[in-house]
């Protein structure tokens, strides 16, 4: 997921205009926020200024603090820090916590200014509430590989102004200066050694007023930050004793089932539910709206078997006739067509060198549809309580984005939103499909308990997906094509460079179009071209509009400029006779350090070059910077009967400074086994007659342990603030695995996934 943080600033008092209708009408919403009583207005600025769920924040020991006016919620301990009198320490994490390690990472960054004892920390999710907003973009928001990066100055305040008020408490109790005190592992310590813990000082320290300015620690005396630290969560995990969103349990629960439109956008057309409602278990079957404009049928059962079953006998027979019905291969043909011809201009260079360039490469790249397929499938459980103005809702689920969805909830039930309290649950996996504008799985639970208890059935209510109903139903990477027209010289100058990309808009009719879209263009698609390489460029866009709907997926628009970009380059390198890596950083100039630091130091971990490698493989080299990461790798792979195999990856990392080296290990281990998946055959999402020919991991193909190559992972040392490591190590994985086989064949695949015969 990827958001432009010089535009993207959702000011508290405001919204992006058009959001309600939006959720409104993709949603099918039956009651308007209007409708319950709550004029839009006061709406909107209640919805933003309480986070869309208003709520005390928890505070340490249940004491009131004086915080100074100018200080934000974001900025308050009494919303982040809870100390137990056994000197435990709880940090509350503002973000989701879907396998990325921001649990550890950054309760890391507050126990280190708090001088706190790191075998008594711990960790929860926040909520809805207005502290927990990402404190750059003033809304709620796990994405774009920004938990670390946006949040570790923040983190780290709250740390010291924890501890400077304890230091205060320590102070006024001992009758003496705060200057003369220091802390050291949840301790105070006086004169003499005198000590009293923290947890002795938290109830008098949140008494007292915040300080507005602290002073932070030297980056060389970290005793926390950047030491390779166990994951907080990693002994619940791995011994399977951890909760995620799909195992909550409320007394009475009942589960529920859609029946999502064949064709999206689809409508029902005849409808016999007599065996489903037959079906033991079965509590209602509710004809209901679904997202962008279709309908559907829900299967509300005393558990999922139940209901699944219930689904399984309706007799459904869906209205297309009003929607597109895409089919895989006719798109595919268009847009190659629509590559042909320049689209609107996003970078411009004088393409008049191209004519006369003594040497040319004419390159055709085709990307397709991707499924997020988390392994926890989506789920969200909705318990409405209370009547009129006592009505209320808790929602329970793993959200990348709780107050967007507390918002939407609110409308879909026409509660206002402090009313709409949102539970965030461990979630297990996610990719941007638990961040979506329309939040649609969310308002779908919402609609399910809003019918059900309409129609009297009430009682909490789990609405589950199977990953047949993601993977046929959900939001796709978009299907890309990529054209290249290159002119070059002996010496590997480029002349000019004409390029052409044919893609949907994953955010055009979302509330951040008007941010993230200029002149017609949707900058995710183009993320990733051209730098850090000085080569003069003309790229040029085509969004065509397609019923298929689309979302970030896990590096977003890196997810394949990175693949071309790097192929190409080594194409070149390759075509004038240049070893790849000196070739890449004579095209750098005098620019790009951090890119020119990852790369070399990948090679020389690597000993590519110097070391022979086994009869039959080859060296691929592929860097990319993407969220303000660079992730270098050097691959080694080989070719057998026309089967390419990843054997060993080494990979470099400049992130700046590292706070937990254990995390950007196993992110960069897991982003580059989700690289290598979408070179598999099968890794792809097609269609035909509108609907999707694929269902689950047996006919989509997704990234296996077995498939995993050795792989060691380097970090370039730093001690510039952190930038973002969820998504930069998936991006350039396909193209040094690309460029090994290229190396191998003589011939660049063109096509994701490979295709070599």
């Amino acid at each position: 997921m990827h958001f432009d943080s010089a535009s993207l600033y959702l000011a508290r008092d405001q919204l992006p205009k058009g959001l309600l209708a939006l959720v409104e009408r993709a949603q099918g919403a039956t009651e308007s926020v209007a409708d319950s009583g709550l004029a839009r207005r006061s709406f909107l600025k209640m919805g933003v200024a309480s986070g869309f769920a208003l709520g005390a924040f928890p505070m340490v020991a249940g004491a009131q603090t004086a915080a100074p006016a100018d200080l934000k919620p974001f900025e308050q301990p009494s919303a982040f820090v809870r100390i137990a009198k056994d000197g435990t320490v709880t940090v509350t994490i503002n973000r989701l916590e879907f396998g990325q390690g921001v649990l550890t990472a950054l309760p890391m960054c507050l126990a280190e200014e708090l001088d706190a004892d790191w075998s008594k920390v711990k960790a929860e999710h926040g909520d809805a509430d207005a502290a927990y907003v990402d404190p750059a973009f003033g809304m709620h928001l796990t994405g774009g590989s920004g938990s670390i990066k946006r949040s570790f100055m923040q983190y780290r305040e709250l740390g010291a102004r924890a501890r400077a008020m304890l230091v205060g408490a320590a102070a006024a109790q001992w009758g003496v200066d705060a200057s003369t005190l220091r802390t050291e592992n949840g301790m105070v310590i006086g004169a003499g050694g005198k000590s009293i813990s923290y947890g002795d000082l938290s109830d008098a320290a949140m008494k007292l007023p915040v300080p507005q300015k602290v002073a932070l620690k030297d980056a060389k005396n970290f005793r926390i930050i950047g030491k390779a630290t166990p994951r907080i969560d990693a002994l619940a995990k791995s011994s399977g004793k951890q909760n995620f969103g799909i195992d909550v349990q409320l007394p009475g629960m009942l589960t529920a089932v859609v029946a999502h439109p064949a064709v999206f956008g689809a409508k029902i057309k005849s409808l016999d539910d007599s065996a489903a409602k037959a079906v033991p278990g079965v509590k209602a079957v509710l004809r209901m709206p679904t997202d962008r404009g279709g309908e559907g049928v829900a299967v509300v059962a005393t558990g999922y078997w139940a209901a699944k079953q219930g689904r399984d006998a309706l007799k459904l027979e869906w209205d297309t006739s009003a929607v597109e019905k895409v089919d895989s291969v006719a798109q595919l043909a268009s847009y190659k067509a629509l590559a042909k011809k320049t689209g609107l201009v996003k970078i411009n260079a004088d393409m008049a060198p191209l004519a006369k360039a003594p040497k040319k490469i004419s390159a055709e790249f085709t990307f397709p549809y991707l499924a997020h397929a988390p392994m926890e499938p989506l789920n969200c459980t909705v318990h409405l309580t209370g009547s009129g103005a006592d009505a209320k809702a808790a929602i329970y689920l793993g959200t990348q984005m709780p107050g967007f969805d507390g918002m939407a909830a609110a409308t879909v039930l026409g509660l206002p939103p402090q009313n709409v309290k949102v539970h965030v649950q461990m979630a297990g996996g996610g990719f941007g499909r638990r961040a979506v504008p329309t939040a649609d799985y969310v308002v779908e639970a919402c609609t399910v308990a809003k019918l059900a208890r309409a129609g009297g059935v009430d009682a909490p209510i789990r609405v589950l997906w199977s990953r047949e109903d993601d993977i046929k139903g959900g939001y796709y990477r978009p299907m890309h094509v990529h054209r290249a027209e290159i002119g070059f010289d002996a010496k590997g100058k480029v002349l000019a460079w004409d390029h052409v990309i044919v893609g949907q808009s994953i955010v055009q009719g979302t509330p951040f179009a008007a941010m993230m879209i200029k002149d017609g263009i949707d900058s995710t698609i183009a993320e990733g071209m051209r730098d850090p390489y000085d080569v003069p460029m003309r790229l040029s866009i085509h969004h065509p509009v397609v019923n298929v709907p689309v979302l970030w997926w896990r590096s977003v628009g890196s997810t394949h400029t990175a693949y071309v970009m790097e192929t190409l380059v080594d194409e070149i390198a390759r075509a004038t006779n240049q070893d790849p890596v000196a070739y890449r950083l004579k095209l750098m100039g005098d620019k790009h350090p951090r890119h020119k630091a990852a790369l070399m130091l990948a090679v020389e971990q690597s000993g590519y070059g110097k070391r022979k490698l086994p009869k039959g493989q080859a060296w691929g080299v592929a860097v990319h910077e993407s969220f303000d990461t660079v992730v270098a790798y050097v691959a080694e792979a080989s070719v057998t009967k026309g089967v390419p195999k990843l054997h060993a990856v080494t990979a470099a990392v400049h992130c700046n400074l590292a706070v937990n080296p254990k995390t950007i290990e196993a992110q960069v281990q897991g982003a580059a086994l989700m690289g290598l998946g979408t070179c598999l055959p099968g890794a792809a999402i097609t269609f035909k007659d509108g609907m999707v020919e694929q269902s689950n991991f047996g006919d989509y193909t997704v990234a296996r342990i077995t498939d995993m190559p050795k792989i060691a992972v380097h970090i370039v040392p730093s001690a510039e603030p952190p930038t973002g490591m969820g998504e930069p190590g998936l991006p350039p994985l396909a193209a040094a695995f690309g460029n090994a086989i290229a190396k191998l064949t003589g011939k660049t695949p063109r096509a994701l996934p490979f295709k070599l015969a």
